[in-house]
C-alpha cells in the first residue's frame, strides 16, 4: 500500500510543479516576469479567451438595445417591476408616481401590441434608442415615436430618460418585435 501512496504523491507533485519547470525552461513566459507570475497566468484563464472584446460603441449598441427591449416588453406585458428594472435610479420615484398613471407607460386603459427599435444612436447624454410604439386604446391604435436615452451609471447601463420622438429615423427598423399595426398620427387625426 505505501508503493502507490508515494507514487500518487509525486505523480500530484509532478503535475504541481510542472507549469514551473516549464516556464524556467522559458516555455510560456516572459522573461521579465517571475516563474510565479507565470504560473498564474498559465494557471487561470484570462478574460479575453472566455469572452471576446468588443468595440465600445458596439457594447453600448448592444448593452443600451437590451435596456430598451427589456423595458418595451415589460411595458407589453404591463409588469411595471420589470421595467423599474431597466431605469437608472434617478428615475425611480418619479416612475413609482406616473407609471400606472393615466399617461403612463403601464397605465391599464391601453394595449402595446407591437414595439420596434429603429435606430440606436451615440448622443450628448449617452445612448439614444429611437422606437416606434403601437398603443391601442379601445378599437384605434396609433404609432407613436419615443427616444429613450440609455448611459452607464457606475458599471451597470439603465434608461436614463425617455422622450417623444420627432418623425421616425430613416434608418431601416431594427427591432425584435412585431411591426406596429394601425396608421400613425397625420395632422387631420
Amino acid at each position: 500500500m505505501r508503493p502507490t501512496r508515494h507514487r500518487l504523491t509525486a505523480t500530484a507533485a509532478g503535475l504541481v510543479l510542472l507549469p514551473v519547470a516549464l516556464v524556467g525552461c522559458g516555455i510560456g513566459g516572459d522573461e521579465d516576469e517571475s516563474p510565479i507570475e507565470s504560473v498564474r497566468a498559465f494557471a487561470a484563464p484570462t478574460q479575453a479567451l472566455i469572452e471576446p472584446a468588443r468595440d465600445p460603441a458596439e457594447e453600448a449598441a448592444a448593452r443600451s438595445r437590451e435596456r430598451v427591449q427589456a423595458y418595451l416588453d415589460a411595458m407589453a406585458a404591463k409588469d411595471v417591476a420589470a421595467g423599474r428594472s431597466q431605469l437608472c435610479a434617478a428615475l425611480h420615484d418619479g416612475f413609482d408616481l406616473g407609471a400606472t398613471g393615466p399617461n403612463g407607460d403601464f397605465a391599464d386603459h391601453f394595449q402595446v401590441p407591437a414595439a420596434v427599435i429603429t435606430d440606436i444612436r451615440s448622443g450628448r447624454l449617452g445612448q439614444e434608442v429611437r422606437v416606434s410604439v403601437s398603443v391601442a386604446v379601445g378599437k384605434r391604435t396609433v404609432a407613436r415615436p419615443l427616444v429613450f436615452t440609455v448611459a452607464q451609471d457606475g458599471g451597470d447601463w439603465c434608461i436614463a430618460g425617455e422622450t417623444p420622438g420627432g418623425p421616425p429615423a430613416a434608418a431601416k427598423p431594427t427591432g425584435v418585435a412585431a411591426k406596429p399595426t394601425g396608421a400613425a398620427p397625420t395632422s387631420t387625426s
